[in-house]
This record gives structure tokens, sequence and C-alpha cells, in this order.
């Protein structure tokens, strides 16, 4: 690691930590030449695995597509943006674990709609009637007294 202060090309660590929920390493530096001290922070790159639409066209995980679809289900319910990270991290984290290169849009729909009915009930059912294309009001009746009776 480079020194910011005199460009020396070696550094030394003086104490290591984690940060942002254990997803971070925060080191700690002193320079070999100045003796300046520096932080710098690690995280790791994992490559998500590509989606396959229903279509059969592939494009990459994108997590902030993922979020906002979070994001409207959940719009005006009583649910913090800190859950809504979690939850997010929680769904990139077991698709993550798959270890798959390649993963069904329909696998990444399911989990969200795991992720919502631990989550709020009514974000669920605002996100299956779009995802299972709900078209009439049956539809939803069905999807409600499916929750209620798994309750």
């Amino acid at each position: 690691m480079h020194c910011p202060f005199c460009n020396a090309p070696d550094s030394k660590v003086i104490d290591s930590r984690l940060a942002a929920e254990g997803r971070q390493i925060r080191r700690r530096r002193e320079c070999t030449t100045c003796s300046e001290r520096f932080t710098t922070f690690e995280t790791y790159d994992v490559v998500m695995p590509r989606v396959i639409k229903s279509n059969g066209r592939y494009e990459p995980f994108d997590e902030a597509k993922l979020k906002r679809s979070l994001q409207h289900a959940l719009q005006k319910r009583p649910v913090g943006l800190d859950q809504i990270d979690t939850t997010l991290s929680e769904i990139s984290q077991k698709l993550r674990s798959l270890g798959e290169r390649e993963v069904p849009s329909r696998l990444i729909g399911e989990a969200v709609m795991e992720a919502l009915y631990d989550l709020d009930h009514v974000a669920y059912v605002r996100f299956a009637s779009v995802y299972r294309d709900f078209q009439d009001v049956d539809a939803f009746r069905q999807a409600i007294d499916q929750m209620r009776s798994s309750q």
C-alpha cells in the first residue's frame, strides 16, 4: 500500500478491525519511510451470478434494481431503510451461497417474496400481485387466504 503522504511503496499494519457489519476490514497503517499513519478499508469483491430472464436473455445481477423493487413494495409501510438494507444483503448472500454462475430470475423473485413475507405481509401481497400477475380480486383473496392459513 503506497503512503498517501510521501508515496513510499511500503507500510505496515498497526491495527485491523471489522467494519460495516463485517463486510469490510479497517486497517490502521504506518508508513515505514515517513512514519505517518493512515487508514484503509478492504472489501471483498464477489462476482454475483448472471440472471436468466424468463424470455431466455441474460443480464448482470443488479443490486440497485433489487433494492428499488423492495422499496417499491415497502412504500409507506413501517419498515426502516436499515431493515431494507439488511433484507437486501440477506437475499444477495443467499444468491452468492448457491455457487452458481447463472440463476433464473424466478429464483430471485421467490427469494424476495420469502423475505417480504417475513418482513411485512402487505408488502408481500403487493409484490406478489405484480410478480405473479394477479388478474382479478380472487387472486388477491387466494394469496391472503394462503398467507393466513400458514400462520
